[in-house]
């Protein structure tokens, strides 16, 4: 598990030791035959599906982080319908108040464009594959029953998750054009550099 990053990745921290004490104190007391109090168990069910949510997601960022996640991959690429969509949701006035687990994976103070956007594209894999935990969860239904509420919970899991997908696929076009012009630029001087020196030889 990786060190804390941020005020928002030291609160996930804070949240899972809770969570990991409350469901073992739970699951203990019920399942060792102390009580045979259902609160006691839904304590403990609700606190390990917290638990479930927050230290997967710090897991599986971790496995991400092994692989070569690049922004230019067709599923990175921007839509057609993707502006009209941002502006139907008003993005632009809440993105800044998204929390960040690592702020400095964006700082285009300590990286490049190019690895901001590739931070941004893997921050976006992240979310999406959060969506699928937040599905999996679903299945703890058929070892506690009622379905309605893990259904309730991993849709409300897979919406907070979709703002992140949404603020990284807002943001990394801008940063993409940044990027294209500055090649653009580079190439121009080159062929304006080798036009020179073609003309002295």
């Amino acid at each position: 598990m990786s060190k804390p990053k941020s005020n928002s990745a030291l609160f996930m921290y804070i949240v899972i030791a809770l969570m990991l004490t409350v469901s073992g104190v739970c699951f203990v007391l019920y399942y060792g035959t102390f009580t045979d109090s259902r609160i006691v168990l839904w304590v403990g069910v609700a606190s390990f599906t917290i638990l479930y949510h927050f230290w997967l997601r710090i897991i599986m960022g971790s496995v991400t982080r092994r692989f070569p996640i690049r922004y230019t991959a067709w599923w990175f690429k921007e839509r057609r319908f993707e502006r009209r969509l941002y502006k139907l949701l008003r993005v632009r006035k809440w993105k800044g108040k998204v929390l960040t687990y690592d702020p400095g994976a964006f700082s285009l103070k300590q990286h490049s464009y190019e690895e901001v956007a590739n931070a941004m594209a893997k921050a976006e894999t992240d979310h999406w594959i959060n969506q699928l935990i937040s599905l999996s969860t679903m299945l703890f239904s058929l070892m506690w029953g009622a379905p309605w509420l893990f259904i309730s919970t991993g849709i409300v899991g897979m919406l907070f998750d979709m703002q992140f997908i949404l603020v990284q696929r807002f943001h990394r076009p801008i940063i993409v054009r940044v990027i294209d012009k500055e090649r653009k630029r580079k190439t121009r001087r080159a062929l304006a550099k080798k036009s020179e020196e073609t003309i002295n030889d």
